[in-house]
């Protein structure tokens, strides 16, 4: 079984509705930026790397209740480097998921080939892919539902992006899914049912994709969720 660690590598401020398709705007927010650090196999697994630049207010950690780091001191908290790092699982490739991918230069980075095609050649709708960050890398390409490694799977949940994946883990708890898109908690309100991101290729797509996600899990975790930060693993 394993333990996942949300470690804060980025933060952005910005307006509710980004996350939920024609709700809630008007209401500001801080929209952490996490790497996922993996522990309980052979392997030391991270799902994205973050941003790699960033400026915080010094008041950042008062107010959202835990700190943000840069990537390689988020690590040290896991007691990995990045080099160590054996595993790269990306929900997509937009850039604040990948800027650190160089840094671990012995990891095997898996994305969905739909992904990959799609950062390759980007549509000028989105500009959030940079195919540079990739250059030199050890790519490694899944088509759909895929085992990474005995306990640790994906499940093809694109709408966000053309190739998202959701990060399925198996804990003491039962399934974590780390979602495969951009979202926090009022996605998934607790009355049931789920809201569309409000970022996406194809909205329709995206529900049915967070429908599976909510359906499959017994942990859900939301990729830019605050209450994530303040968990020191999960499960606790």
């Amino acid at each position: 079984m394993y333990t996942i660690y949300p470690l804060a590598v980025g933060f952005n401020e910005t307006d509710q509705g980004i996350m939920t398709y024609q709700r809630f705007y008007g209401k500001r927010i801080i929209l952490p930026i996490y790497v996922f650090a993996i522990k309980g196999g052979e392997k030391k697994i991270l799902v994205d790397t973050g941003l790699e630049d960033f400026m915080a207010p010094s008041d950042l950690e008062e107010r959202i209740g835990f700190p943000v780091m840069d990537f390689e001191e988020a690590l040290e908290t896991v007691g990995w480097k990045p080099d160590e790092v054996d595993i790269i699982v990306h929900t997509h490739l937009h850039n604040d998921h990948c800027e650190n991918d160089s840094l671990c230069t012995n990891a095997d980075i898996y994305v969905q080939q739909a992904e990959l095609d799609f950062c390759l050649n980007p549509h000028p709708i989105d500009h959030r892919y940079y195919p540079e960050i990739l250059e030199g890398l050890n790519i490694k390409t899944v088509k759909g539902d895929a085992k990474i490694v005995d306990g640790i799977d994906v499940l093809f949940t694109p709408g966000h992006t053309p190739g998202g994946q959701s990060v399925v883990v198996e804990t003491s708890m039962g399934k974590a899914i780390i979602t495969g898109l951009c979202c926090n908690s009022e996605n998934f309100p607790s009355g049931g049912g789920v809201i569309a991101p409000g970022v996406h290729i194809d909205a329709i797509q995206a529900y049915e994709s967070m429908i599976r996600i909510r359906e499959s899990a017994d942990i859900l975790i939301p990729i830019h969720d605050l209450e994530i930060g303040r968990k020191k693993s999960i499960p606790s």
